[in-house]
């Protein structure tokens, strides 16, 4: 099994100067211990055992994604309550403020004001977003979204969407005919689909078809703790491999239940199904395309 000591060579055998990881998690201390608690717990949104292996502190986080190698790394927020969102976003901002690695990151919800808060953002200089239907409780497709999605259709800044109805269905609120509704309004709209659409992997890669700036996350897919719970259909992988510009890392840092050189462990094993998802594709999941979306 990889080890996280690996994890440099690995890139490095690949050619790259390192890894870009665009779903990765830094939170206001309070707010990461909640969430912790909710995993621990293995909450109603969560389903089952789920021990989180890297619970340290900020300063011990930053320097292991660091020694992971991880050039350019996100800290994604999300709101599940209004009121929340803006100082969600201020930390995101001030923590890439001072770590120059961290990517500006930002976030939003279906509240008033919230146009304000994402055009604020923006020009504070947020280069990603996310947000996560399952956990706030929304439909993307509500009226006070629409011109949010405009304003970032037309600055070209990627969304990272957790709208996938895992690990846990929310009727009414996940599942691609959410984003589907999105994307028939705002078909220019940069939408990163968090953990490849899991367990709509198919209706996810579909809309990627239709919809030319819709992109796909790996985080957790493929890893043995996903696959024991919803395994991406084999049948599936030779459209991943028509895809690899589409398509981008992901792991979900710190919140995984395994060391993170099993996300990459879990990539490099494809091509034991799908020969076409070679060190090309490798080298364009785990660099490149996270290069571009980033802007960095």
């Amino acid at each position: 099994m990889m080890r996280d000591t690996d994890v440099p060579q690995w890139w490095a055998k690949l050619g790259l100067p390192g890894l870009i990881d665009i779903h990765t998690h830094f939170l206001p201390e309070r707010m990461l211990q909640r969430v912790w608690a909710h995993f621990d717990e293995a909450g109603p949104l969560i389903g089952r055992p789920w021990p989180i292996t890297y619970r340290a502190d900020e300063a011990s986080r930053l320097a292991q994604v660091r020694r992971l190698g991880l050039r350019h790394f996100t800290a994604l927020t999300y709101a599940h309550r209004p009121g929340m969102a803006a100082d969600l976003t201020n930390f995101a901002l001030d923590l890439a403020a001072a770590e120059p690695d961290c990517v500006p990151s930002a976030t939003f919800y279906p509240e008033e004001g919230v146009l304000d808060e994402v055009h604020s953002a923006l020009e504070r200089g947020a280069r990603v977003f996310k947000i996560h239907a399952q956990v706030g409780g929304f439909d993307l497709r509500e009226p006070v979204l629409d011109p949010v999605w405009g304003l970032l259709a037309e600055s070209g800044v990627p969304v990272v969407v957790h709208v996938g109805s895992g690990p846990v269905p929310r009727p009414g609120f996940t599942g691609p005919d959410k984003l589907e509704g999105v994307l028939r309004r705002h078909p220019q709209l940069t939408a990163v689909v968090a953990h490849l659409g899991a367990p709509e992997y198919g209706e996810f890669l579909d809309l990627a078809d239709r919809y030319p700036r819709v992109h796909l996350d790996t985080t957790m897919v493929f890893t043995d703790f996903f696959e024991a719970a919803a395994p991406f259909p084999p049948e599936l992988l030779p459209r991943l491999a028509s895809m690899p510009e589409r398509i981008v890392l992901g792991s979900d840092f710190p919140n995984i239940p395994y060391p993170y050189a099993h996300q990459l462990e879990a990539l490099e094993r494809l091509r034991d199904k799908e020969p076409a998802l070679d060190d090309e594709w490798l080298r364009a999941v785990c660099w490149s395309n996270g290069k571009r979306l980033l802007g960095v």
